[in-house]
């Protein structure tokens, strides 16, 4: 970590006593800051609460009082709290310069930053890059951090200058970072998302440009260039941009071609080989070729990892095979695009669980996938009537109504033929219902392995 002096007797406001809360406190601690850690929430585990205490942090919980930003010089807050918070629109009135976590982490890091963000994609992509690059000599220990579930704070505290992150960014982290500058950055794709936050799909894809904003010509911003918004945005970059095709538009970069993957006319390895089914893994897959082979990885050790890697938790995740019905958890598809490329990548017909929190979208843009995959539906949450409905107009027949994602599973299997797949995709939040994705998921999970000890017994 590098010993930096410039938050040193600062007076630090760090909103939000989440993951990257809480470590941001720490590490600024040990940059001398003086700091204080703010949520709306009472925890009901004072654990956390205790060690900030015992670090010389003052925690303040239970409401945000603007006097906290009484002699403020600096905010780090949580990505997921609002422009909109009382808090945060009054520090920005007072011009109290407000980041995120990355940003912080990025000033103290020894180590090299890799820079993932995207609509669709970010975790895959960013777990296949730092699977390739662990496959290698190249660094001495390979992170991956960030929105994909560790907070980037904490692994810049341990990287070494031989080491490399390779870090997951959101949109809400992007928002809030000035002078963060990866030597690679990549644009999975952009499709419509986070408005509710954002305000304007415009701000939205403003914050995910965030992720080049400091590069420059000696840099490199890998983007997915069959995604028309994606490209048109990215050409405001002053990174040299490497392609991605999966429907091989261009010869540059990484693309499909016949069936197969090629980087800057070399092949790689057949597509149908990549071990995660989809053709959104196509995608995923030549982005982590993109950045594995601008560092120097070999062929072998990348096809290894396509051959080999089985998806990531809550994206697709293949969970099990009971009765000839297979089970997959795409939890982490919160937007209709996501669900969408999901449903596009199974050939089996589909038993689709879907729901969740409403942000006043329409569900048309699913009509298709409905049609070509789905044979039976099952809804819940917020969203469960427009989904259904959307379900009718696909000429869904069975459609049923369940409480959450959890109680879904047994109405799913009891519709199930042989040789389907039931696969939670919701194209929703989980918010209505849930805190995260992850937890939806997880609930899912333990709600399928209670169906099979049931039925089996």
């Amino acid at each position: 970590m590098k010993d930096i002096k410039d938050y040193q007797n600062k007076n630090v406001l760090v909103l939000g006593l989440g993951k990257s809360g809480f470590n941001a406190a720490k590490l600024l601690r040990k940059l001398h800051a003086n700091v204080t850690v703010n949520d709306k929430q009472v925890p009901t585990d004072p654990s956390q609460v205790n060690e900030l205490v015992a670090a010389g942090i003052k925690v303040v919980t239970g409401s945000h009082p603007l006097d906290l930003l009484d002699d403020c010089d600096l905010m780090v807050k949580n990505p997921g709290i609002p422009y909109t918070n009382p808090l945060v629109k009054e520090a920005l009135a007072r011009e109290i310069s407000v980041i995120t976590e990355p940003e912080l982490a990025f000033e103290v890091s020894e180590a090299p930053m890799i820079g993932v963000t995207g609509t669709n994609g970010k975790t895959t992509t960013t777990t296949l890059i730092s699977l390739m690059l662990e496959k290698s000599t190249t660094y001495d220990k390979v992170y991956s951090a960030g929105n994909i579930g560790t907070s980037v704070s904490m692994v810049a505290q341990q990287a070494c200058v031989n080491d490399v992150i390779v870090t997951e960014l959101s949109s809400f982290q992007l928002n809030g970072i000035a002078g963060f500058h990866p030597h690679i950055a990549v644009l999975t794709n952009i499709y419509e998302a986070h408005t509710d936050f954002h305000g304007t799909h415009e701000k939205y894809v403003q914050a995910k440009l965030n992720i080049t904003k400091n590069q420059t010509a000696d840099d490199y911003f890998i983007v997915n260039w069959d995604n028309a918004e994606a490209r048109e945005a990215s050409l405001v970059s002053k990174a040299t941009i490497i392609p991605f095709s999966p429907e091989n538009s261009t010869q540059e970069g990484s693309y499909l071609r016949d069936g197969q993957l090629y980087y800057q006319n070399e092949k790689i390895m057949a597509a149908d080989e990549i071990k995660i089914p989809g053709e959104h893994n196509v995608e995923n897959a030549l982005a982590a070729i993109a950045v594995a082979k601008l560092l120097g990885q070999t062929n072998e050790h990348i096809t290894e990892v396509l051959k080999t890697f089985s998806g990531v938790k809550h994206r697709t995740q293949y969970l099990t095979a009971f009765k000839n019905r297979t089970f997959y958890n795409d939890s982490k598809a919160t937007n209709l695009e996501a669900t969408k490329k999901a449903l596009e990548g199974f050939e089996k017909p589909v038993v689709l669980l879907a729901g969740g929190l409403d942000r006043g979208l329409s569900f048309q843009p699913l009509l298709t996938a409905l049609k070509r995959h789905v044979h039976a539906l099952v809804v819940f949450g917020e969203t469960a009537s427009q989904i259904a409905d959307i379900g009718k107009q696909a000429g869904i027949e069975n459609i049923q109504f369940a409480q959450d994602a959890a109680t879904a599973v047994p109405q799913a299997f009891e519709v199930s033929k042989p040789g389907d797949v039931i696969l939670l995709s919701p194209a929703c939040a989980s918010w209505d219902q849930w805190p995260t994705f992850e937890t939806r998921g997880d609930k899912y999970i333990e709600a399928v392995e209670k169906l099979i000890k049931q039925t089996e017994e």
